[in-house]
């Protein structure tokens, strides 16, 4: 299989889905507030943009780090 089909299955596996989404969640909403609290609580003008990608890149590196963690220990069982 190639590498980056193995990837793609990784990240659709064990969970890594819902639990990148956990993290999006949380670490995307306290980024968002950082940046944006002061437009989103009063009343500023929001970037839709950076709401979007506030969320998207903690979901990235979390799946991220699940997959190169999986296809690690892909590697480490087939040596053994």
């Amino acid at each position: 299989m190639p590498a980056w089909k193995l990837a793609c299955a990784c990240a659709m596996s064990d969970g890594v889905p819902r639990r990148s989404l956990a993290v999006a969640l949380i670490v995307g909403t306290v980024l968002n507030l950082i940046n944006q609290g002061d437009a989103l609580v009063g009343g500023g003008s929001i970037d839709w943009l950076k709401i979007v990608l506030t969320y998207c890149v903690p979901y990235a590196v979390c799946t991220y780090g699940a997959v190169t963690t999986q296809l690690a220990r892909r590697k480490s069982d087939a040596s053994a």
